[in-house]
């Protein structure tokens, strides 16, 4: 079973703790890991995208000029594809950009993709990150006690309004309940912060 180091978020250490095998020592699959982030990713695609056909354009109700006697190639519409105005060919539609994940393979990502992190050296189990009131450079004094410097992702294992406030101006912290990873956050992270009573709500809903 793994093993990291517990600390203080004045960055002291107090100890260790163990980590599930299921989700910190699990194989990793980069292939379905893509798959997962793709399908992700797909969802934010809105596909409202739309283009008019030379049946939605307006007017082309009479022909340009006569059928025959002016030399020019006959035409029966303004609206026609190759005119200024006119409807376009192949143009994109409404449609939906979602792709079907199955949930075992999402899960097998999630659990690849905290494994990853592991080795990577990326996961620290903090004692607590109760904030005794909402002070911005408070946690970031925190943070920085804690080693965390580029994009940190706090696992939280509940709501917790003085630690998302005090967060909110940070642009490279982000916060996410423990019952709603997603793999593109934690990939996208480069340190994970969890509390013991956050790393005892992932190994339940995801071990």
């Amino acid at each position: 079973m793994p093993t990291t180091t517990l600390y203080r978020k004045t960055g002291d250490e107090v100890g260790t703790v163990e980590l599930p095998d299921g989700l910190f020592a699990a194989p990793v699959n980069e292939a379905v890991m893509h798959q997962a982030v793709s399908a992700q990713l797909s969802v934010r695609h809105l596909g409202t995208h739309a283009t008019k056909t030379r049946g939605m354009v307006r007017g082309g109700g009479a022909k340009p000029y006569r059928q025959k006697g002016t030399g020019r190639a006959r035409q029966g519409t303004r609206r026609a594809p190759h005119y200024a105005g006119g409807g376009v060919v192949f143009g994109p539609h409404p449609r939906k950009y979602v792709l079907r994940f199955p949930k075992r393979m999402r899960r097998l990502a999630l659990r690849g993709a905290l494994s990853s992190k592991f080795t990577d050296g990326a996961v620290r189990v903090v004692e607590d990150l109760a904030m005794d009131a909402i002070k911005t450079r408070e946690l970031l004094g925190y943070l920085t006690a804690l080693q965390a410097t580029g994009r940190v992702l706090i696992i939280a294992p509940s709501r917790d309004e003085r630690l998302e406030l005090s967060a909110r101006n940070l642009p490279t912290v982000e916060i996410i309940l423990a019952d709603s990873l997603n793999i593109v956050d934690i990939l996208r992270a480069d340190v994970l912060l969890l509390t013991p009573p956050a790393l005892d709500a992932v190994t339940e809903v995801y071990s």
